[in-house]
């Protein structure tokens, strides 16, 4: 899997990677996934990494089960330098294809404890963490970075402490980490990092369409695309980007296509063992609340969605709006939110 790796970065075409999103890219939705449209590339959720931590065996799994074929990078978070060489160590001893470290998390209980994003707010440590983990890591060293964490003019002072780790990888995620997904991605400064380093650069933010993936690469001619939430509304993404960059008629799900990923979805996903069927809904709901934004351009799918509380309510509404042959293209409607959603704010 490393120089399958080390191939991708080699090669001709758009490196496709599926983003690291935690508690949804796990071994059941990377198997899922892979059913679709294979990523080229897959990361791991963060594996979180204190003084004591130790490998967290519900995310080793999607590295020592992968079923998909394809690389897996694992992702790990944190501050601690002597725990994270620690923790890439560990992390080496199994099938990795190379080790990522987050410094573009934007939840606030992250940032605040100084890890993810919040590393951002101190270059110098970045430098540090950087050094001691590039002298450790035998594999390919990758990092996911945002431009910066209230201000993106950090991000000229981040360029040079990056090419001088000599990474094999940075993926750079367009936006501040304040600004959440609330704002529309700055796509120029991908093409800066692309312009200013030596080693690949990929493209992460906002990434719904293979009309949007064309103008992302066009902008900023990274090495490819990393998609998040675009994979979860349409699974069958990575299938149509590279369908377009072919010049193949790009295959257009019908609504009952969608509705039967949304049952592939909860089949995968469901929760082992005796829970409450309320329980099996909501855990639905985090996936829906990205579904839903191409579902229809009203709100009301998502509204109902949000409220139902048996899987018979839940796979009810699902049927009233997806059981039909009219092609979608499962680009997000710009849908009202409320402030407190994760995804409120640009989605186009």
């Amino acid at each position: 899997m490393r120089h399958e790796f080390l191939k991708l970065l080699g090669a001709e075409e758009p490196i496709l990677v599926l983003a690291p999103m935690q508690d949804v890219t796990d071994l059941p939705f990377m198997r899922l996934i892979s059913g679709y449209g294979n990523a080229d590339v897959y990361f791991t959720e963060y594996f979180r990494v204190l003084p004591q931590s130790r490998l967290d065996p519900h995310i080793l799994s999607s590295i020592t089960r992968n079923p998909t074929g394809r690389p897996v990078v694992a992702q790990m978070i944190g501050n601690d330098i002597g725990a994270l060489v620690r923790t890439a160590r560990e992390l080496q001893r199994h099938p990795v294809a190379a080790i990522d470290l987050n410094l573009g998390c934007p939840v606030p209980i992250v940032y605040r404890k100084c890890a993810g994003g919040g590393l951002l707010r101190d270059p110098d440590r970045v430098d540090q963490i950087l050094g001691a983990l590039r002298e450790a890591v035998e594999i390919p060293f990758t990092v996911k970075t945002r431009i910066g964490f209230d201000d993106s003019d950090v991000f000229a002072e981040l360029l040079p402490i990056f090419a001088r780790h000599s990474l094999d990888l940075l993926t750079v995620h367009a936006r501040t980490v304040k600004e959440m997904y609330r704002s529309a991605p700055r796509y120029e400064f991908i093409a800066r990092a692309v312009e200013a380093l030596p080693f690949p650069v990929i493209a992460n933010g906002n990434i719904y369409s293979a009309d949007k993936a064309e103008e992302v690469m066009a902008i900023t001619r990274a090495r490819g695309l990393m998609i998040g939430r675009g994979v979860i509304r349409n699974p069958w993404l990575f299938r149509q980007i590279r369908e377009q960059r072919r010049g193949d008629l790009v295959f257009r799900p019908t609504g009952r296509d969608v509705l039967e990923y949304v049952r592939a979805l909860w089949d995968a996903v469901s929760i082992r063992g005796p829970v409450r069927e309320a329980s099996q809904v909501n855990n639905m709901k985090k996936y829906m609340n990205f579904i839903g934004l191409g579902v229809e351009p009203t709100g009301a799918f998502l509204h109902r969605i949000r409220r139902a509380m048996t899987e018979r309510e839940f796979f009810a509404t699902c049927e009233e709006f997806l059981d039909h042959d009219e092609p979608m293209s499962l680009e997000p409607f710009p849908i009202a939110l409320k402030e407190r959603d994760v995804m409120a704010g640009e989605t186009r």
